[in-house]
């Protein structure tokens, strides 16, 4: 069996006699680090007077269990027809998306750029961005989202119609980025509402957010028949 170089060698893993690949225990990937789900707090309640953000009330209205239902399917006729109908609803909501503005930082510049005549979003079914929540059914969360906008942008997110999907764009909207454990910044918009698909980098390019658009189409074709099971709540992990 072959083995891999130290750290000075320049070869790399390399293949054993079987073909599979041999990797160093200094080349492997770490496991990752997940960090509970709390808000940051001063040591000093006097250093900051305001202290950290106080919009957590969708993790309570998840646990009350009052948004459980099924308001990804119409009322009236739809609600006795065959599954099929549900089959070709979702198939007209993942190739009709529309995402609403919400450019916090630098990210937006390249969310914007993924619009234009170069890169043309269109072309897969998610339609120009919308100015209003009430006429949007995806939120792309790109930049920083700091304790004083995460109201604002919580209330955005629940003006939206069901159904609806999150997607964070960028490093600093998916855990903190450059801005970890600052005292003002949300180390991930995950902590205070659900996100569905992430796009890291900093920041990424428009092409790293069409594809993380079309994978937000296939999770939508996915997720049919389990409207109900919908996160509602933020995504991070509590009990770590």
């Amino acid at each position: 069996m072959a083995v891999t170089g130290g750290p000075g060698d320049a070869r790399g893993p390399v293949a054993d006699d079987e073909g599979a690949v041999v990797v160093a225990p200094e080349h492997r990937v770490s496991q990752p680090i997940v960090v509970t789900n709390t808000l940051w707090a001063a040591a000093d309640p006097g250093a900051y007077p305001t202290g950290p953000t106080e919009d957590t009330h969708l993790a309570d209205f998840e646990q009350s269990g009052q948004g459980r239902r099924d308001d990804a399917r119409w009322s009236g006729v739809l609600e006795i027809v065959p599954t099929k109908a549900d089959y070709v609803l979702d198939l007209i909501r993942a190739n009709s998306l529309w995402p609403l503005l919400s450019g916090l930082a630098c990210c937006a510049i390249e969310m914007m750029s993924s619009a234009t005549s170069k890169n043309d979003i269109d072309r897969w079914g998610m339609f120009p961005f919308r100015a209003s929540p009430r006429q949007a059914d995806v939120l792309i969360v790109a930049g920083t989202l700091t304790t004083k906008m995460a109201g604002p942008l919580i209330r955005l997110w629940e003006q939206m119609p069901e159904p609806k999907w999150c997607v964070a764009m960028g490093d600093c909207t998916c855990s903190g980025g450059r801005y970890k454990r600052s005292y003002s910044t949300i180390q991930g918009i995950d902590r205070v509402m659900p996100v569905d698909v992430y796009v890291p980098g900093c920041p990424p390019r428009p092409e790293g957010l069409i594809y993380g658009m079309m994978k937000l189409q296939q999770l939508i074709l996915a997720r049919r028949g389990h409207w109900p099971e919908r996160a509602i709540g933020p995504t991070v992990p509590v009990d770590v």
